[in-house]
């Protein structure tokens, strides 16, 4: 990956977008695909949807701009802050945050902070071994009561995210939010280097809202754009670690976009799916075949308005965490394959 690549990704995973509060990033992707685009608007829900322009079908490539996050549920006398779910549902966010930086999204702009429980030292022995939940797990943000949290712009329903820096470890790239920023990196690429002139398909774009909150914001999708087909790029799972492996999931970091078949949520089109990897095939791109457990995307939500929808992801370990990491050449991998496929017909 060039640096002006990795500079398009870093600043998206720098962005704070919990569910909810995605705005930062919605103005951020307006600014960046607005010289390259016919028409760009926001849907009354908040998605931000782009026409390209092209010839041929409608093709819409869809990726989602929020993060996994939390809410403020209550702010105790002595300022620190209680947490909930900022999804549907609680998760396996809950095994990561403790001594992570914090960001609150305050009414009167971002709060620095910390998550954090009380230490072995200060606690009974009985409650030493007990797991981290919502129970222990709380944000300081260097208050001494509530009135001075409230002062700073501190609500209860307020945003928190975990929001440690990006860090490179030779070709894999770790931090916040890869899920699903690294998607709106490959579309921004795609968008700032494609010939609108050499395209076989009429092309939109979209970056949808409170997708870890049941794919909301993409269940209207359809109201803006009536697309012939739908690619919803994701992040993706792998195997290539200690107590998976390639029984439970036969994929592997850097070696190419995966075209995911089935998960929990949706069978995705078969046909599509399929031209995709006669593309690939043709253009010298590797892919990776894949079935997910315990996952979602968009694409259900895309498939449920009537359109058809391949899911096209980049491999990432650690999901849902704050260290979540994706290797440099699955990114210009994914990029190569988009590019070959909005120059060739679908259908």
């Amino acid at each position: 990956m060039d640096e002006r690549s990795f500079e398009v990704l870093r600043e998206l995973l720098s962005l704070p977008g919990p569910t909810g509060q995605e705005g930062a990033v919605i103005d951020w992707l307006e600014a960046r695909w607005s010289p390259h685009v016919s028409q760009i608007w926001r849907s009354r829900v908040g998605n931000l949807v782009a026409h390209i322009g092209g010839h041929g079908p409608r093709l819409l490539i869809q990726a989602h701009a929020d993060e996994i996050g939390f809410v403020v549920r209550s702010i105790d006398p002595q300022g620190f802050l209680w947490l909930a779910s900022g999804q549907v549902r609680s998760g396996p966010a809950e095994r990561f945050p403790v001594g992570q930086p914090a960001l609150v999204l305050g009414r009167r702009g971002p709060v620095e902070g910390l998550f954090a429980v009380a230490t072995g030292h200060v606690v009974p022995d009985s409650e030493r071994s007990k797991p981290v939940s919502y129970d222990n797990l709380f944000v300081d943000v260097g208050a001494s009561s509530r009135e001075e949290a409230i002062e700073r712009g501190i609500h209860v329903g307020a945003g928190v995210i975990w929001n440690p820096p990006v860090r490179r470890l030779g070709t894999r790239i770790y931090g916040k939010a890869m899920d699903d920023r690294v998607a709106l990196a490959v579309m921004t690429l795609l968008l700032e280097q494609l010939d609108r002139d050499a395209l076989a398909c009429d092309l939109y774009f979209a970056a949808t809202v409170q997708e870890e909150n049941g794919v909301l914001g993409a269940s209207s999708l359809r109201h803006e754009v009536d697309a012939a087909f739908a690619i919803a790029l994701e992040v993706g799972l792998v195997g290539d670690l200690p107590t998976v492996g390639q029984r439970v999931m036969p994929t592997a970091l850097g070696q190419g976009p995966q075209l995911v078949h089935k998960d929990w949520s949706a069978h995705y089109d078969y046909r599509l799916t399929w031209r995709i990897a006669e593309i690939a095939e043709q253009a010298g791109v590797p892919v990776q075949h894949a079935v997910f457990d315990n996952y979602g995307s968009d694409g259900a939500a895309l498939i449920r308005q009537g359109i058809p929808t391949a899911l096209v992801a980049v491999g990432t370990r650690y999901t849902h965490a704050a260290f979540e990491m994706i290797d440099e050449r699955d990114v210009e991998l994914t990029l190569a394959l988009l590019a070959a496929v909005v120059r060739s017909p679908l259908a």
